[in-house]
């Protein structure tokens, strides 16, 4: 097994700032954010602040010369992954490993289609982190990263593995190595299919699906879209899975928004088409109806082009 002693991180949004304080704290320098333009002009000239602590850490371009990391962790949004693949070249050497937590369940698809299958390790996040200008408060222990090959045996992990996880030992990071890493990340698709999309068109917190049988009434019917695309693929998620969901939403707190509807109220266009377009796509190739996620896809659509004054 080999030591990580060198990290890049591209995307210092909700999801980067669980990783950022903790590995920079042990690794000091060799944590590094790969940034460029008006985004490494902001974090220089603001930084971001996570609980209260303001933080700046080191900042490397994509046109640096090649200095490949031990790890390279994608957290963009996913309209901005094809860029965020080749601004990782230099950092991606023979040996190095690449973690993608972003949402959806495409990304790693993309990512080996350039980079090879051999450097990539399977993730999704199970957090709700809300930023809002560079700011965010939340418990990091309260989440964790789902990390793995497709599929781990507890006995036999790889190399791969076996030093990313001495990587967040190290830095107090919490995870969980799932035995079938697919079935994880269709289960936490599903989900943000169904909450981010009733969310976001209706404008309404987590907490609607508390109280409310309406917000249910779309979270529920879109779950069952995707499981059935699921399952379509081989991937065994059902009503266990829905099960599970319940309970996890019925401890968030009321207020909390998810991704989606957080960047409709600061005027950012949406994940839209890797959630509802996605589910779309795939229903239409695999033969399955998904009327509700079409009015999701076409609803959001709608208002993002009332908010850009394209209409």
């Amino acid at each position: 097994m080999k030591d990580i002693k060198k990290v890049t991180l591209i995307g210092l949004g909700a999801m980067g700032v669980f990783f950022a304080p903790r590995i920079s704290e042990k690794l000091g320098a060799d944590f590094r954010i790969l940034a460029d333009g008006a985004r490494k002009e902001r974090l220089e000239r603001k930084g971001v602040t996570v609980n209260t602590i303001n933080y700046r850490f080191p900042i490397i371009t994509p046109d640096v010369e090649a200095d490949p990391a031990d790890l390279v962790i994608i957290a963009v949004k996913g309209y901005d992954l094809e860029q965020a693949i080749r601004d990782i070249k230099n950092q991606v050497g023979k040996d190095t490993i690449i973690l993608s937590v972003l949402n959806g369940v495409e990304s790693e698809k993309q990512i080996a289609a350039v980079y090879g299958s051999e450097h990539l390790l399977y993730s999704y996040m199970r957090i709700s982190i809300v930023m809002k200008d560079g700011k965010t408060e939340f418990d990091p222990h309260k989440g964790l990263i789902h990390f793995g090959d497709l599929k781990n045996d507890p006995e036999h992990y790889s190399g791969n593995v076996l030093a990313v996880k001495s990587l967040f030992d190290l830095c107090g990071i919490d995870y969980k190595i799932d035995a079938d890493m697919l079935k994880g990340i269709w289960f936490k698709f599903m989900c943000n299919v169904a909450e981010n999309m009733t969310c976001a068109m209706f404008g309404v917190p987590f907490g609607a699906f508390q109280k409310n049988d309406d917000a249910n009434f779309f979270r529920h019917k879109a779950m069952w879209e995707v499981i059935r695309i699921a399952n379509k693929l081989g991937i065994d998620i059902g009503q266990n899975e829905i099960d599970r969901q319940e309970h996890t939403l019925g401890r968030l707190p009321y207020e909390n928004k998810p991704s989606t509807l957080q960047d409709l109220e600061v005027g950012k266009r949406t994940e839209v088409d890797m959630f509802a377009g996605t589910v779309v796509r795939l229903g239409k190739e695999l033969g399955v109806e998904t009327p509700v996620c079409e009015c999701f896809l076409h609803g959001i659509h709608l208002i993002e082009a009332r908010m850009f004054k394209e209409i």
